[in-house]
């Protein structure tokens, strides 16, 4: 963490000498108009005011997630398993948000977290883990850690702007319409890909790990989710590209990051066509492909070693070697009326590699639909309702059966079977920036294996915007 913070500092202050006599960018013009099906303006309030006309910006959020489940049928159970056990758990993320735009477009921008709680059976025992929000190593510190701190430089290619609804991690109030965003710096690859405004929130829609992101996706992340790299992202009017490359874990969902990008690394590219698939209704589509070079093991070699030796395989007994692991996701969004959006996710992997940054998913396909409380006048509430199918490859079923491990499923044996999660949930605004949330999960297949389960997880979320 101290190496991080001092080279992220050191690229500061030279960014801050190079570029304090900029000048300005040519006036803006009048801003793009809206789509006519647009929805309704429903931006999230706060209990503090933010910031406005102004080159700062600082806020914050506590998001907490309650769930349980009863007993549930299971023939038997691993070290890795979702225990069969009535058990309950509480998770929390407290985030603090801070930004100073430099220039006209140049700007520094950053967040300090405290995560904690517990998990459900210590996150094991799902591929599609009930809460994205769980620390899932209970060793780590419980200390305020920086999650992000970013660079943010943006290069015009047009004249012409467009209104920018600032946030966090953008602080301008508007952006040439053709234009070139570099980021450099600590963030989450999902922060910036595989987004959509459905499914992709966990502090305001659904909870669940291959609901609101890719499952297949194996982004390059630490522990905590977070990692350091550089993106460049270029926008048109109605297209953009961005691209990513990012460090990788140690070791499977390790919190220790390699710094070898010329060894271990991650490459991430997507490309956005705003454009709906419906005649005259807004929508936008996303193409993803990712490859990832780490020590990550290989399945079959695994469990054909552990075969000869009348031991369990275990994918991470191996000496250091770089391996490599390749993905492709599409994530489309679709208006369907002035109150109604419906999304769609399908991923693959290669599958021969060892699951090693995000979640033990090869194949997965999820759709939902949510719902603005525009509808009902309620215009800060939310609700929807998805499903997603999650599998795994021929050698990740292999390892599972011969009673393997990997770092979130291991049941010491499998009857396989694919995963398949139905959620939703109904976010209501309290006051300011307060919002509840019940939600239910149903799981058939826990951990792929149809001797567990199904499994019933009732939830309830508290956020508070600051």
């Amino acid at each position: 963490m101290r190496t991080q913070a001092c080279l992220l500092l050191c690229l500061l202050l030279l960014a801050l000498s190079s570029l304090a006599q900029e000048p300005a960018p040519t006036p803006p013009n009048p801003p793009a108009p809206t789509s006519p099906d647009a929805a309704p303006d429903d931006s999230t309030q706060a209990m503090l005011p933010h910031f406005k006309s102004t080159r700062f910006w600082l806020s914050g959020q506590g998001n907490w997630i309650f769930q349980t489940h009863p007993d549930f049928p299971a023939l038997y159970s691993g070290a890795h398993s979702l225990s069969p056990d009535y058990e309950k758990a509480t998770s929390r993320v407290v985030t603090l948000y801070a930004g100073v735009r430099l220039t006209n477009s140049f700007e520094v921008v950053g967040a300090v977290e405290e995560a904690g709680g517990a998990a459900l059976s210590q996150g094991f025992g799902l591929a599609g883990d009930t809460d994205l929000d769980i620390v899932r190593n209970p060793l780590l510190s419980k200390l305020p850690y920086l999650a992000r701190g970013m660079l943010h430089k943006v290069f015009a290619l047009s004249k012409d702007k467009i209104e920018n609804q600032r946030n966090a991690f953008s602080l301008f109030d508007e952006l040439p319409r053709r234009r070139l965003e570099v980021r450099f710096g600590k963030f989450s690859m999902p922060d910036f890909f595989d987004i959509n405004s459905v499914g992709s929130d966990t502090h305001f829609q659904f909870a669940n790990w291959t609901i609101d992101n890719n499952g297949a996706w194996d982004y390059a992340a630490d522990t905590r989710g977070y990692t350091v790299g550089a993106m460049a992202d270029y926008e048109d009017r109605n297209w953009g590209f961005r691209v990513a490359e990012a460090l990788m874990p140690v070791v499977a969902n390790g919190i220790n990051l390699v710094w070898r990008p010329w060894q271990v690394h991650a490459e991430n590219f997507e490309y956005e066509l705003r454009h709906g698939l419906l005649p005259k209704k807004a929508g936008v589509v996303r193409i993803l492909a990712y490859t990832n070079a780490a020590n990550m093991g290989i399945y079959r070699q695994q469990v054909i070693a552990a075969a000869e030796d009348g031991v369990p395989p275990d994918i991470a007994s191996h000496p250091w070697h770089v391996t490599h692991k390749y993905g492709f996701g599409f994530n489309a969004e679709q208006s369907l009326t002035r109150y109604l959006t419906a999304f769609t996710r399908v991923g693959w992997d290669n599958g021969r590699t060892e699951s090693f940054a995000y979640t033990e998913v090869d194949q997965t396909v999820a759709a939902g639909i949510g719902a603005s409380g525009s509808w009902w006048h309620r215009k800060q509430d939310r609700a929807g309702v998805a499903v997603v199918s999650n599998a795994i490859k021929k050698d990740h079923q292999n390892y599972l059966a011969a009673g393997g491990l990997g770092f979130l499923l291991g049941d010491g044996g499998l009857n396989y079977g694919r995963e398949t999660i139905v959620e939703t949930y109904y976010t209501v605004h309290v006051w300011r920036g307060i919002y509840l949330a019940p939600s239910v999960q149903h799981i058939n297949n826990p951990g792929y294996n149809r001797d567990r389960g199904p499994v019933l997880v009732p939830g309830f979320r508290a956020h508070v915007e600051f």
